[in-house]
Parts: C-alpha cells; structure tokens; sequence
C-alpha cells in the first residue's frame, strides 16, 4: 500500500505595519553586492513592492508574542524600505505585505531565498527589454528604471540582430554569451547560420575569431588606413561602419573598402604635393613601398636648425617643469585632470623645440627626393633626402674620360692625363720637356706596388681588417661615386614586394635605424672616413662591421629553372644550407624573432593537404580531423586560430638541427626542395614548381 505523503500548507500572509518590523540578526546576508539600497528604494519607490518580506513574530521573555516581527529574509528590501520612511517618501506605519513563518530555522530560510533564486537570463531580458521598447520605452528610460547603463540595454537590444537559430542554440547552452554577442557584428542571418556550422565542431571557439571570420571582407576600424584618414572623414563621405557594442574598445568594421581606398590615396597625395613644394625633385608616396627602395640611392644629411637663446631657455624651463611635476607623482599615485592637462600643454610645446627642422643644401635638396608611407599607427613616415644615380651630378672630366677598364690591362690610346692628351704608347722623340708617363708604364709600375702592397697587408692584420671594413662602409653607405683600393664589397639581394609589408617590419624599422646612425656618424670623404674607423673603439668597429656584413646576406628561395624545365635548385639550396648554418651560429628562431602563421603570410596560400598536415603537426590528429570539412578560405583562418601559440613553423623557416650528409645533388638540397622529379609535360612542370616552392 503506497504512503500518503502530507498536503503543503503554506504559511500565512498578512499586512504588517512597517513600524512593527525589525531586521532580524539571522539574515546570512552581510556583504554588499549587487543593486545599492538607495538604487532599490527608487525602484520600490516607483513600482511599490514585488515581492513580500520573510518575518517570524518575536517573542519576549515570558513566551508571549511581544508584537514586533524580525524580518531574516527580505532584508534589502527592509533597508530600502527603511530609507524610504526616513527621507518622508513612505509612512512609518505603512502596511507591508509579508510572509509569517513559523516553523523552521530563521537562517535557513534566508540562506535559501539567496541561494534557490536564479538570475535572469541574458536571452530573458534581451526579450523583456525589446517588449519594454514596444510599449513606448526609449533605451534611455529603460536604463534608469532599471539602474544599468544605456550600452547594457542597447547591447542586450542587439541580439535581436541574431538569427532566431542562434538564439535558441544559445537558449539551450548550445553556445556562450560571449560567442552569440560575437554574432551580433552582422545582421546577416544567413551568414551568422554559416558560420556557426562552420565552428560548431564540439571545440570552443573564442568570440574574437567568429568576429573575424563575419568581418573578413571590412576593413578594421584599427586599422592603419583607417587611423590615417579619421573615422569621421569615412562617415561624413558615405561610408557605413559595422559596430560591435559588445567590445568595450567600441570595434567597428568599415565596409566600404574602396572608399577607404580612395580617400588614403586622396589624402597621401596632397601631402605628397606639400612636401614636394618644399623643393624636392621627386616624391614617391604610397601605403606601403617595397623593401629596400632607398637601395642604390645615396642619402644626403641636412643641418638641423639650431635653438635660438629664447628657444632654449624655454625650453630649460618646460624640462624642469616637467621633471619636477614627474617627481612629485613618482609614488604612483593618480594625477589630477589638471595636473594631468598641464603634462599635455607641456608636451605640445616641447615637441616643436625638441624635433627641429632640418634644412638642405639647395643644390642637393634639387636633385633628391622623398618616400612616403604609413606606418602601422597611422602615421606617415617620411624619409626625405634621396638621390637616384641618374640625378648623381657629373664630375668634371668623367664625361671626356670614358672607362678606361681595370689595372690589369693595357689603356686605351686616347685618355686625359694631368691636362695633356696622349696616344698610350710613348714618345718617340727626346727633347727636354717633361712629359706625363706613359700609360703603359703607369699600369706596369702599379701593378708592382699592387703585389707589394697586398704582401704588406697579409702581414699587417690590423690594418687589414680597417682596409676591409673601409672598403665595406664605402659600398654600403657611400655606394655611388668613391670606391678603394681593396676591392671588397656587399652585394644586397633585391628583396622589394618578395613578402608583403617588410619594409614596415619591425626586422626592416631596427635595420634602417641601426643604418642611419651609422650614416650620420660616418664622414663621406674616404680619406676621412678612413681615419673615423681607425679611432673607433674595437667593440665599435665589430659592430659596424656586423651591420656591413649583415646588410649582404641572402637566404632567398628563387624558383629559376634550367634548360631542361627543372628548377636549378642546386645553387639555391647551397644559399639557403649556409643560411641555416649562419642562423643556427646567431641562434635564430622565427618564432621568438616575431613570426606566425596567418591565412595571409602562409595558410591561405597552401593547399588543403598541407594546411591540414600543419594543424596534425602541432596540435595532433584529433584537432586536424576538425577542420578536413572546411572549405579552402575558411579552412586556412580556422588553421590559424589553431596553431596560435604552438610555434609551428613551414618548412622554409625552420631551423634544421641535423647536418644532412653531402654525398650528391639531392642531399644538397633542403627538405622543402628534395625528392622532387622532373616534369614530364607544361601542365607538369607548372604543379613541380609549385610543389618546389
């Protein structure tokens, strides 16, 4: 026979005046959290009470009721209550409608009205808010009725623009809070659909990288173009910009991309105009400029304009001010608004004391030219002073003269020497006049001093090593126009458009700082010249003598094929064995020195196959699985989030820690060049190119 089990009896309720209640010291909730009192008397005061106070009526000595009630559950809303009858907006002896508990433990009940309560769900009151909305509501009311910020209810109003798939998938803990305000970016419900399909494959994904893929066609709002040209300036042209409300950055994603365009190219090219009223003979402006396009250009050095005695002493006085102001806050401790303001006045006025214009000789200034580009920030970078060779002026009598080729063999028979024209063969006739040397013997007697000089410098290693490094500072930084005797040169590999953005690498920013140090210490006369690197200190002269040599190293692949239509690998591969051989001496380590695999640098330009073989390499079977569904595109950024942080590197950049065996032409060759065959036909061979490279 089944049990009955006992009917629920709820307890009683009953209006209590609030003059009669006391809070009780049962109730378990002592640390302020969450809505303030003064907050939830204003909303007690403007919608009256919701929900009823806890009570238990207390009792005296004698076991007799004493007529009060202690309120142990309900005691925020007691205070609230309480402020109220103390600011006159509620009678003390107001009837409160409450709960009359009886049995039990006064704790546990209060324990149990915090702990079996659930908050509201972000979906609950993203519905809630938009009903509010219907009813007449402005975001701004909603916000103060329901003490939150106007971007929290605008942000909770922007799911509506996410597919009602999602929203149920997210109803169900199907997806984070996180990753649904993720897809939010876009009112595309059919691509917010592709999406999820695409990383719904039961791994987390973080909200950044579903951003990422619904925003790959814009243009960031953080992005260099962008910050280039003013936000303000896209808008006020016509441009939309996609708001993420949910970014405390304020993202946005600008979907006009050839507006964007056209307006850096707009504006590049007026300041290209002003910089070129300056006098310069040429300005070559552009987002981004290859690698190495100052090369082959000589630099001319300006005189930066000198601080006048008023400059200066202000100048003393805006340091001072600043140092002491710095001093005064050095504990960390918060600046005032206008102390801080002060510290910005400061800086303003310095910067054009500080960063000083430099004027050119009007000759020079004539014949060179400027590059313009953006550097990652926004900012332009302007690198004035270039002169190509051809604008090189024309020493006197380089034009008559000619080439009159190398020591070794015999002049020609027409050449100008000390003033006088001879025929390169002597004089056939004695008389007493004092005639320039022959040609013939000039070369026959330097060659002499030649063999003799270069047995002195074999047993003079210091002044070989000046000699050497002579002959390296003038190839490098003095290319057109002087050469020495010691016919010692770097040649630097043309590296241009090879790879996207290197001139604004942080690699290409240290070397061409470390360059123009150097060319500003270094004096353009060879003589003198000289005379610098012999007084440098030693540790000086390794180190110039590093920046030399490095600026000549070439570790690049180029695919050039031979006669019979195979990649003549065997030269490249030598390059590229002496290049692993100098990074393992210098311990390089791509992964340390900055680089990682993107969509755009690598995956996005491999095959599927090899994208997949990335993702098993670093992360392992289980994890590349994931991704073999995924189209080409779609498949590389996925590959990319997940490589992030392993330190997986292709093979072309990875440092091989094993000498492989010289023996014959394939074990020459590095493992992304090896074991490939020859193309039998034209659709072949194109696929083994690819394959080599």
């Amino acid at each position: 026979m089944t049990k009955t089990l006992p009917k629920l009896v709820l307890s009683s309720s009953r209006d209590i005046p609030f003059s009669q209640l006391v809070l009780s010291q049962s109730n378990v909730r002592r640390v302020k959290a969450g809505l303030s009192i003064e907050d939830l008397a204003g909303d007690i005061y403007h919608r009256t009470l919701l929900q009823s106070l806890n009570v238990r009526a207390m009792v005296g000595d004698d076991g007799k009721e004493t007529g009060l009630f202690e309120v142990p559950a309900g005691g925020r809303r007691f205070r609230a209550l309480e402020l109220l009858v103390k600011s006159k907006r509620m009678a003390k002896d107001q009837p409160v409608p409450c709960v009359v508990r009886e049995g039990g433990i006064a704790e546990e009940d209060s324990l149990a009205e915090n702990v079996m309560r659930e908050g509201l769900h972000p979906l609950d009151q993203f519905r809630a808010f938009s009903a509010l909305i219907e009813a007449g509501l402005s975001e701004e009311d909603i916000a103060a009725r329901f003490f939150v910020s106007v971007s929290t209810v605008r942000q909770r109003l922007r799911l509506a623009s996410v597919s009602p798939i999602l929203l149920e998938v997210y109803g169900e803990d199907g997806m984070a809070l996180e990753q649904l305000m993720a897809f939010s970016v876009t009112g595309n419900h059919a691509r917010q659909e592709q999406v999820w399909d695409q990383v719904n494959q039961g791994q987390h994904v973080p909200a950044y990288h579903i951003r990422r893929l619904l925003t790959e066609d814009a243009i960031a709002a953080n992005d260099r173009r962008v910050r280039f040209i003013g936000i303000d300036t896209y808008t006020e042209a016509g441009g939309y910009v996609m708001r993420d409300l949910f970014s405390a950055d304020g993202d946005g994603w600008l979907q006009d991309t050839a507006l964007v365009e056209g307006l850096v190219n707009a504006k590049l090219a007026t300041l290209a105009q002003e910089i070129a009223a300056e006098g310069w003979k040429w300005v070559e402006a552009a987002i981004d400029l290859p690698f190495g396009c100052e090369r082959g250009k000589r630099r001319i050095i300006g005189t930066t304009q000198p601080l006048t005695d008023e400059e200066q002493a202000r100048l003393d006085a805006l340091v001072e001010e600043f140092d002491a102001i710095g001093e005064d806050y050095r504990d960390g401790s918060d600046v005032p608004d206008g102390v801080d303001a002060r510290l910005t006045e400061i800086d303003a006025e310095m910067t054009p004391l500080v960063q000083r214009p430099v004027s050119y000789d009007p000759d020079e200034l004539a014949r060179a030219g400027v590059f313009v580009s953006l550097m990652q920030d926004g900012r332009l970078r302007i690198d004035r002073g270039y002169v190509r060779a051809e604008d090189e002026p024309v020493a006197e009598g380089d034009e008559a003269s000619g080439d009159t080729g190398n020591a070794d063999t015999a002049v020609g028979p027409a050449v100008t020497v000390g003033g006088q024209v001879q025929d390169g063969h002597g004089a056939d006739e004695e008389d007493e006049t004092i005639r320039p040397l022959p040609d013939r013997l000039v070369s026959e007697l330097t060659a002499e001093r030649t063999l003799a000089l270069r047995d002195a410098v074999a047993n003079a290693p210091e002044a070989a090593f000046i000699a050497m490094l002579h002959a390296l500072c003038l190839s490098v930084f003095r290319s057109h126009g002087q050469s020495g005797c010691v016919q010692i040169g770097v040649t630097q590999s043309w590296l241009g458009n090879a790879a996207p953005n290197l001139r604004d690498s942080v690699w290409s920013n240290r070397i061409q700082q470390r360059h123009e140090e150097w060319a500003e210490r270094l004096p353009d006369e060879s003589n003198a010249l000289w005379v610098a690197l012999a007084a440098l200190a030693h540790e000086e002269q390794m180190a110039l003598l590093a920046h030399c040599v490095s600026l000549g190293v070439n570790a690049l692949f180029e695919a050039v094929k031979g006669y019979d239509g195979r990649i003549s690998a065997h030269g490249v591969a030598q390059r590229i064995r002496a290049a692993d051989a100098l990074a393992q001496v210098v311990g390089l380590d791509m992964v340390e020195a900055g680089w990682k695999p993107t969509a755009d640098n690598y995956l996005g330009r491999v095959t599927k196959p090899r994208i997949i073989e990335a993702v098993r390499e670093a992360r392992g079977d289980a994890t590349a699985v994931l991704i073999e569904h995924l189209k080409k595109g779609d498949m590389a950024r996925e590959a990319e989030r997940l490589l992030e942080g392993t330190g997986w590197l292709p093979e072309p950049l990875r440092l091989p820690h094993v000498e492989p065996e010289v023996g014959d032409e394939v074990a020459d060759l590095p493992d992304f060049l090896a074991n490939h065959d020859a193309p039998e036909d034209a659709e072949a061979d194109e696929a083994y190119a690819i394959a080599a490279e």
